[in-house]
This record gives C-alpha cells, sequence and structure tokens, in this order.
C-alpha cells in the first residue's frame, strides 16, 4: 500500500525523523491558510499523488508570497499530473501539501528497502540526490552504495557513521545524519514497510539534515496489524478494476496486453503470463485466485478481467489442489450467464475434481475451448487471438 508525502511525513516524524513544517489542503482556501500559519517567507506547493517526477510534470512549485500560494494552488489542484511513473494517462491532483521552504545546501539520496537476494533490510545512499537519481542510477552506478543489516544484530551506530561518511558527510550534519537512519530503521521495521524512499535528503544551509521527501510503500500482508496505517489509504490514486478485485480477496494487477489471465497461484500466474509472451501476445494482468476461491469469487474474478476493452481473448489456467476444478467451471458458467462472452476463452484444468470441471464446461453450451497442458493452451488462446484480429 502506498501513502501520500505528507502522509508519509507524519509518520516519519512520530520516530523522531526531521521533517520541514507542513500542512495538507484539499482546496484553495485550504491551501492559503496553510501558508499562513507557517514561518515563510518561501513556501513549497506540491501535489500529491502516489508516483514520483512530480517535479518534472510541474506539480511543484516553490513561492515567495501568499497570493502564488493561492496561485499554484489553483493551477495544481484538479490538474491531471503526467510523470514518468504515471504514464501518458496521468493522475488527477485532489489533495496538496503546503510546506515551508528550505534552504538547501546539498540533495543527497537514501532509501530503504528488503533486500530479496539477501533477505535483509537494505539502506542504498548517493551523494547524486534530487529530481534526476535515475539517470544517476543509469549513467554512474558507483555513486549509489548499498548498506546491508543483519537481521540479528540489528542497526548499529557503526552503520550509521558508514552511511553518513558514505554521504560525505562530517561534523555535526554526520552525527545528525546517523542518528536519522537509525530512526529511519526503527520506522521501517516497526511498521511493516517495504519501501522507503527519501529523495532528497538534504543538508540545509545551517548544517542541519532533513528529509525534505518521502515515499513510502507497505507490506500489505502486515497491514491487519497497523490500523492507522490502513486508514491512510488513498483509493482514488488506486486503479478501480484493482480496488474491485481486493473487495473480493482477489491478488490483481492490470497490464496492457490483451489476453486476460485466471490462475490460481502466484507462480503458476507468473508462468501463464510468460508462456503467452512466448508464444508471441501479452498478457492484459496478473490473476492469482488464490487456493480457496468460492464460485462467487471466481464469477467476480471474469467479470473484472472482461471489464477492461483491451482484454480480446481469456486464458483460464487452474491447477486444483485445495481449489477443486469444479469450483472453477462453475463460476466460469455462471459469469457467462451475467456476461454475454464474445471472445475465445481457453481453459486448462488439472487437479481435484478435474473430470467433474470438464463435465460442467462441457454441458454448458458455451463456446470454450478446452487445453490440455500449459503450453498448449496458451497457443491455442494465442492463434485464437490472432484469427480474429
Amino acid at each position: 500500500m502506498n501513502i501520500h508525502e505528507y502522509q508519509a511525513k507524519e509518520v516519519l516524524s512520530a520516530f523522531g525523523v526531521p521533517v520541514p513544517k507542513g500542512k495538507p489542503a484539499f482546496t484553495v482556501d485550504e491551501a492559503v491558510a496553510a501558508a499562513k500559519a507557517l514561518p515563510g517567507p518561501v513556501w513549497v506547493v506540491k501535489a500529491q499523488i502516489h508516483a514520483g517526477g512530480r517535479g518534472k510534470g510541474g506539480g511543484v512549485k516553490v513561492v515567495k508570497s501568499i497570493d502564488d500560494v493561492k496561485k499554484e494552488a489553483a493551477r495544481i489542484l484538479g490538474m491531471n499530473l503526467v510523470t514518468h511513473q504515471t504514464g501518458p494517462a496521468g493522475r488527477i491532483v485532489r489533495r496538496l501539501y503546503i510546506e515551508d521552504g528550505s534552504a538547501i545546501e546539498r540533495e543527497l539520496y537514501l532509501s530503504a528497502l528488503v533486500d530479496r537476494e539477501t533477505a535483509r533490510v537494505a539502506f542504498i545512499a548517493s551523494t547524486e540526490g534530487g529530481m534526476d537519481i535515475e539517470e544517476v542510477a543509469h549513467k554512474t552506478p558507483e555513486k549509489i552504495l548499498t548498506f546491508n543489516i543483519d537481521p540479528a544484530a540489528g542497526f548499529s551506530a557503526h552503520t550509521g557513521r558508514s552511511i553518513a561518511t558514505a554521504l560525505k558527510l562530517s561534523g555535526e550534519s554526520a552525527k545528525q545524519a546517523s542518528a536519522l537512519i537509525a530512526n529511519l530503521y526503527k520506522a521501517f521495521v516497526a511498521k511493516d514497510m517495504s519501501l522507503l524512499e527519501i529523495n532528497p535528503l538534504v543538508v540545509t544551509k545551517d548544517g542541519s539534515v532533513v528529509c525534505l521527501d518521502a515515499k513510502i510503500n507497505f507490506d500489505d500482508n502486515a497491514l491487519f496489524r497497523h490500523k492507522d496505517i490502513q486508514a491512510l489509504r488513498d483509493t482514488d490514486e488506486e486503479d478501480p478494476t484493482e480496488l474491485e478485485a481486493s473487495k473480493y480477496d482477489l491478488n490483481f494487477i492490470k497490464l496492457d496486453g490483451s489476453i486476460g489471465c485466471m490462475v490460481n497461484g502466484a507462480g503458476l500466474a507468473m508462468a501463464t503470463m510468460d508462456i503467452i509472451k512466448l508464444y508471441g501476445e501479452e498478457p492484459a494482468n496478473f490473476l492469482d485466485v488464490g487456493g480457496g476461491a468460492s464460485r462467487e469469487k471466481v464469477t467476480a474474478a471474469l467479470k473484472i478481467i472482461l471489464s477492461d476493452p483491451n482484454v480480446k481473448g481469456i486464458l483460464v489456467n487452474i491447477f486444483g489442489g485445495i481449489m477443486r476444478c469444479d469450483i472453477i467451471a462453475n463460476g466460469i458458467v455462471e459469469a457467462a450467464k451475467e456476461i454475454s462472452l464474445k471472445i475465445p476463452v481457453v481453459v486448462r484444468l488439472e487437479g481435484t475434481n478435474v473430470a467433474q470441471g470438464k463435465e460442467i464446461l462441457a454441458k454448458s453450451g458455451l463456446d470454450i475451448i478446452s487445453a490440455n497442458d500449459l503450453a498448449d493452451a496458451a497457443q491455442k488462446i494465442v492463434k485464437a487471438v490472432k484469427e480474429r484480429r
């Protein structure tokens, strides 16, 4: 789950992490009131969307008067902000963050994430912070350093000093950075984060080290432990079909291809997507119905796939273990009765109650193509889609 910048800063400040003063705003009047409540004389008007690159897209502006706060707030609120992370469709700006200006001396980069390769929390640091960190990673990767935290030993003062040294900090700034990084680690672990990015981490002209921006992703599987974090969810920032899928506890991610996939098991879903690409088409989604899906859940899954106008065919790939093939078959038939199926559907069933599942589909009267194995299923759906073009 993602949250907005201002929410991320509220979470971090509760752990003693220094951030600039700021206030969220949902209207132009609230933005003006927020600016008046801050010291000034410089303010930053920031669009709040779940995507990076806001500055380059015109969603972050530094201003020097209340009138300019009002002007920029009116411009940014409601705009369709397009960045390299939103894609060409962009995101509608519904919230702003009015922040006190900072006298910046240096911009640094710092992030923490779960490193799957080492099974540890890793800090990534660079002296080249700011809007072009992706360019730095591409052209000069040697300027980006990684520090893994041993989960048995935990975070140590030595690690904090090492990261501060890598950021070329010294004296009081290094001490502040070391303490700041320790608190970031505490927040990361305590709140079950999967990503924490501070870009930029700035050194101000008086030597203070401050988190000027903050991006946080949380582990969805741990949200049951954090009701306070769940309350920060902004459904306006989520894909409508993914939001609908979450109501049925479906693991769904929308993609850009033409073949919809309904599979049980994340690994099998990934393999299904790969083999569709292998035979010359692109998957339209990742969809894992899980091991214990009900008929209602399967019906909802199929409806969600069919709601995408780009879907020209559907591949159902079920290996019945806990999941029974007859339940999948009944869900497909039920959904077909409610939605007129006008695109080819290929079904590969194997495992528990496979004979009953195939019989249900055979007697349904639906135009369903049966497949013997995964390769056969992928070839048949790709062929069927291409023939209809």
